[in-house]
């Protein structure tokens, strides 16, 4: 068993042994070598505009039985592909292919999917620089591009 050193000049081990220490820690070892922007395809970013490639649909987890609607996105600023949910009722309809997206966070713990989606992570809010909860609405017509 170690002991904590005392005395005069024991600032130096005591800096080293908490040094050690930190190495211990999930969160500092993710801070200090960048894993969140690493494997994150936002890249530490809130949002990100995207490509819709296909609408695709997803079985919620058990005990509810729905079919949720996502999109698959290809990202402007790196080109890689994420599955991005549609909230809302009839919010698939207003999403084509082709159209040009913006994707935020959906919020679940620590950066993961939240309620019944199986592994999709984020959701779309904007389509064609258009507010999908406005489309919604009735609120605005879907813009051509």
């Amino acid at each position: 068993m170690s002991r904590k050193a005392h005395g005069i000049n024991a600032g130096n081990s005591l800096l080293k042994k908490h040094r050690k220490y930190r190495w211990s820690q999930r969160t500092y070892i993710a801070r200090t070598l960048h894993l969140k922007q690493k494997s994150d395809p936002l890249e530490g970013g809130w949002q990100a505009r995207g490509i819709v490639l296909e609408k695709t649909q997803f079985e919620a987890k058990q005990p509810n039985s729905a079919m949720r609607r996502c999109v698959k996105v290809q990202l402007v600023k790196n080109g890689r592909q994420v599955t991005a949910f549609c909230p809302g009722d009839g919010a698939s309809k207003l999403i084509d292919e082709h159209d040009e997206v913006l994707i935020e966070c959906i919020g679940g713990r620590m950066g993961r999917s939240k309620g019944d989606i199986p592994g999709v992570r984020w959701k779309v809010i904007q389509v064609n620089d258009q507010s999908l909860d406005a489309l919604r609405r009735g609120k605005l017509e879907k813009a051509r591009k």
